[in-house]
């Protein structure tokens, strides 16, 4: 089988050697991502945010704050720092002036100019509809993945074929007009069949219009939100414990398309931003979709929602769509010489009640009924040197939530961070996401304290401490339990040379398994990447080491090599892991390079090792075809996975193929 895969692919570097070169963004913001813990944040949806950005760009000239806040990898500092040079200046000519604003490090200066271009335009205005007509650009992209491999599901439960596919359609004309549809299917589902009648399972369809006079922002069909800090509604991002080094005091409202294959954190309906008077915008929205669930025995009550999009077997498809959810609320920001606050509230209205099974202790207060609703206030102040924000909700729950940073820039080369929050156990809303050790915005009392120094223009050091207190029972945590996390890393950047290290300490609550030793774990986590790029190569060497203590030791290491090369003709790149762990609890992450839209983290426990390569090519300057191949081999085990899931051998190999056609 390998030998036929090997085949496939040199047929496909033959095939394309007549085509251009095009050299993905990705490596360089896999510089930036080795500092975050990717199991903690929803990185995908900013993943596939900044996809769609690297196909658009915009005129870093003409670009907004909240155009600006749309790069992750920006601090508040730096996009300050961005807007007062286009202002002093009169714009660039050349993104080459980027290098003159000191406080954007080498990784910012490296990933820019994939997002942002240097136009000569000094006013926008809204297109006319025979530009739009004339200027307007399409694309279609389409992806399939073949396992060579069959599943204990796919000989029997699952109800459609063992493949995974999907497609994206998009019309765009700069950023003012933007509609399109996702359609996807999981390996398993029905297609064109069953409750799946009309072809893939899941669909996206969106509209979005922006900068049309005082309306903002005008999206139907599918879309996002997030207001404040998150504490009532946020469908974006989380804000993990180093990416929040970066997102302070962006806390503007944001309404997104939703153009992501996530079946899961999204509006469906319309929403809309208008601004009132100068500083003052006015966000309303309205949802109503059909959600997945597990129903009690009744059937008329819902003992959990679900999110996983999963609807393989005859059980999930019957959870599919078996309740309903409206939600209606608005948000009201000012902004005003660097003083913000807002208000935000909504109320939810389920068809069924939400009747989760309380009777176990840490679920005791989690929401129960048919009506909700929730009320924040955020506010803060944002300058280049000092950043306060905060967000203060509350709700049907009859209890609070609040969160609060201060952060403090105190040389050009120093900036410091607090964060403090509150949210009771008794507190819920179910669209928060935000700064959180448990998971959830509920029953947890912390402090967190970051640093972000930059030592020299190519030595940067970031580190935080960060203590948790549980008063309730969590999952698999006592009463009165805490989490203690600690990270220093480092890392030296030159054009050619990137190296980074990491070492994360944790030390957390946890209850025996009989629930009758309440204890804690200690787990220690190491990482050091040595990364080379010149010219048309890159490679990058990574070495994992995992420690974790409960009652047993257990420990892990993994070492990967990643090598890419882009020539005139084509780009091809091969990822090799070696994992070795004493068992779950001591598994390591890595990243691994994918198809476009697609980020992939996988998880590696146990021995083996994990082979891949990836070519891509345009072959010609509209069509861009990608060819993914990846093998996993197990040494320590003769089957992989249990349940539907189950694979009798211990080699698993899939290929991907993707085409992505602008028109």
């Amino acid at each position: 089988m390998q030998r036929t895969l090997l085949s496939v692919l040199a047929v496909f570097c033959i095939l394309v050697c007549h085509a251009q070169e095009e050299y993905p963004w990705e490596h360089d913001l896999d510089e930036l991502s080795q500092m975050e813990d990717f199991r903690n944040i929803s990185f995908k949806d900013d993943y596939d945010e900044l996809s769609e950005i690297a196909e658009h760009p915009f005129n870093i000239n003409m670009a907004k704050r909240e155009q600006l806040e749309r790069l992750p990898f920006l601090t508040s500092q730096q996009i300050e720092d961005i807007q007062a040079y286009v202002y002093q200046y009169g714009g660039m000519k050349s993104l080459g002036e980027l290098a003159m604003i000191e406080s954007l490090d080498y990784e910012q200066l490296q990933l820019l100019p994939y997002f942002v271009y240097a136009g000569n335009d000094t006013t926008e205005k809204f297109p006319s509809i025979q530009e739009i007509k004339k200027y307007g650009k399409q694309e279609a992209v389409a992806a399939v993945k073949i396992p060579f491999y069959r599943r204990k599901g796919d000989r029997e439960g699952y109800l459609g074929y063992p493949y995974k596919h999907w497609i994206k359609y998009q019309f765009h004309y700069s950023n003012f007009i933007k509609f399109g549809l996702t359609a996807s299917q999981d390996a398993g589902e029905p297609f064109f069949a069953g409750r799946n009648k009309w072809g893939y399972d899941y669909y996206s369809l969106y509209f979005q219009i922006q900068k049309l006079g005082r309306l903002k922002n005008l999206t139907l069909g599918r879309y996002r939100l997030r207001f404040g800090l998150g504490l009532i509604i946020n469908n974006n991002f989380e804000l993990g414990k180093l990416t929040i080094l970066n997102h302070i005091g962006q806390n503007n409202g944001q309404i997104r398309a939703h153009s992501s294959l996530s079946e899961a954190n999204y509006m469906q309906g319309a929403a809309a931003t208008v601004t009132l008077v100068k500083g003052l915008d006015l966000s309303t929205f309205v949802s109503y979709r059909k959600i997945d669930a597990t129903l009690n025995k009744d059937t008329n009550t819902i003992a959990t929602i679900l999110k996983t999009g999963y609807h393989r077997t005859q059980r999930e498809m019957d959870k599919k769509h078996n309740a309903s959810e409206t939600v209606i609320g608005g948000h009201l920001n000012w902004f005003q010489n660097g003083f913000h606050t807002g208000f935000t509230a909504f109320s939810c209205n389920l068809d069924k009640a939400l009747q989760p099974k309380t009777g176990a202790i840490y679920r005791r207060y989690s929401p129960v009924g048919k009506s909700f609703y929730n009320i924040s206030a955020d506010y803060g102040y944002l300058s280049r040197r000092f950043t306060f924000e905060g967000e203060t909700a509350t709700g049907d729950c009859h209890a609070i939530a609040t969160i609060n940073s201060v952060s403090v820039l105190l040389t050009e080369e120093l900036s410091l961070i607090a964060l403090q929050r509150f949210y009771s156990y008794k507190y819920h809303s179910l669209f928060s996401n935000s700064f959180s050790e448990g998971g959830h915005i509920q029953n947890e009392n912390g402090i967190y304290i970051g640093v972000n120094w930059s030592l020299s223009r190519h030595l940067n050091m970031m580190t935080y401490t960060d203590y948790a207190y549980f008063a309730w029972p969590n999952y698999q945590m006592p009463a009165n339990a805490h989490s203690w996390d600690q990270m220093l890393s480092l890392t030296w950047a030159t054009n050619h040379w990137h190296i980074f290290t990491q070492y994360r300490l944790k030390i957390k609550s946890k209850s025996s398994k009989d629930h009758t030793d309440p204890s804690q774990y200690t787990q220690h986590k190491g990482r050091i990447t040595i990364g080379y790029v010149k010219g048309p190569l890159s490679c990058k060497t990574q070495f994992n080491l995992s420690d974790y203590r409960f009652g047993k030791h257990s420990t892990g290491y993994m070492n990967s090599e990643e090598i890419s090369y882009a020539c005139k003709n084509i780009a091809i790149e091969g990822s090799f892991n070696y994992f070795h762990t004493a068992d779950y609890d001591s598994r390591l992450y890595s990243y691994e390079p994918g198809l476009l839209y697609q980020l992939s983290f996988p998880s590696f426990s146990g021995r083996g090792i994990r082979y891949t390569m990836m070519a891509r090519t345009p072959i010609n300057k509209d069509l861009l075809v990608i060819l993914k191949v990846g093998t996993t081999d197990y040494f320590d085990r003769n089957h992989i996975s249990s349940s539907y899931q189950l694979v009798n051998k211990s080699t698993i190999t899939d290929m991907e193929i993707q085409v992505k056609w602008k028109f």
